[in-house]
């Protein structure tokens, strides 16, 4: 075993998760990559054909179409909520723009559990129109799930499809991404999937159906959550983005795009966030401490994360499920950052050699 899967056993053994599928790579190619654990506590070994629930890096993935979008001229990141979803005009969100939501300074709260009192689709996004406004638009960085079912559906009224189906049209298909989707469960392919929490809600250990319980009443398809995918799969995802950096065209989109939507834009604000992305804060970032300045990333609550370095043209895909059986376990936060720096070191060591 290397340094990176020895390190992720061990805190397997320390019960922070069960199972475990890391890749670290350049825009080329997967350098290191591998599998620890079982996909439950109970259940069979992981295996690198296994889904894990994104949670949250759903997030960047789902408004990639947005982009897209704006280099076919559809839109531009000062239009607003309004301009696409008439059910806005005279609401205290109406004016926010696309930049805002797509940096979490719209000032619409976050960590809002609308299912407890939504039974549908309909009802929860009526809920989220209607919550009150926390900061003024553009003030504040407040990471927002509530903000990105907002993108999904502006992503769907623009494309005129469902967000799956763009999703799949624009990102998945030309990327060979075949193992990236939403609902596993409701497919005809059966799928070794990773288990996440024991859900009271629900009375049943979560596994192929999405962790997130607002997900769930939007049907298991969102702009914040819903996707699953596979480590090789995040691999392609990774190598597509660093390919941007750089050139003038890359497999996605225009490299200036490319820079635009990874680049810092909140400087002199409480976090540092791109457009969908996170980017690296100066304290207390996912990355660990050797990633540049320039690097970009997410995670996910379940225990999932990728990071990408332009700068150094490294890519390392984490996928855990540190919620099984519980949420109550912070650990995979001190453990991601460690295991970057792991990787980081591991690959300039390979580049010396």
């Amino acid at each position: 075993m290397n340094k990176l899967t020895r390190f992720l056993e061990d805190w397997r053994d320390r019960g922070v998760f069960s199972g475990a599928a890391f890749a670290v790579g350049t825009s080329h190619g997967v350098l290191e990559q591998g599998t620890v654990g079982t996909l439950a506590w109970d259940g069979e070994p992981v295996t690198p054909d296994a889904l894990w629930d994104l949670a949250s890096v759903t997030k960047p993935i789902a408004v990639l179409p947005l982009i897209f979008m704006l280099e076919q001229g559809e839109l531009c990141l000062d239009d607003t909520i309004a301009h696409f979803l008439t059910d806005y005009k005279g609401t205290d969100k109406a004016d926010i723009t696309l930049f805002q939501l797509l940096t979490h300074t719209g000032g619409i709260p976050g960590q809002q559990p609308l299912y407890q009192s939504c039974g549908t689709r309909e009802q929860l996004m009526t809920a989220v129109r209607n919550l009150p406004l926390r900061h003024k638009p553009g003030t504040y960085v407040e990471y927002t799930s509530q903000g990105f079912m907002i993108l999904g559906d502006i992503v769907e009224k623009v494309a005129g499809q469902s967000l799956e189906a763009v999703l799949q049209g624009t990102l998945f298909e030309p990327l060979g991404m075949s193992d990236t989707l939403f609902n596993p469960r409701l497919q005809a392919k059966t799928y070794p999937i990773a288990a996440t929490e024991y859900c009271a809600w629900r009375k049943e250990t979560v596994c192929g159906e999405v962790h997130d319980e607002n997900a769930v009443v939007l049907g298991g398809v969102a702009g914040h959550a819903g996707l699953f995918s596979t480590i090789g799969d995040m691999s392609l995802l990774c190598q597509a983005m660093l390919r941007h950096h750089g050139a003038v065209q890359g497999p996605l989109m225009q490299g200036s795009t490319a820079k635009l939507m990874t680049g810092h834009h909140t400087a002199g604000l409480n976090l540092a966030r791109a457009l969908g992305w996170q980017a690296k804060d100066r304290n207390d970032s996912p990355a660990g401490d050797l990633f540049s300045p320039s690097s970009y990333g997410h995670t996910g609550f379940t225990g999932t994360s990728v990071w990408m370095d332009p700068e150094a043209d490294l890519f390392v895909a984490l996928l855990t499920n540190r919620v099984h059986p519980t949420r109550a376990n912070p650990a995979i936060k001190r453990v991601r950052a460690m295991f970057h720096n792991l990787a980081y070191l591991a690959c300039a060591k390979r580049g010396q050699g």
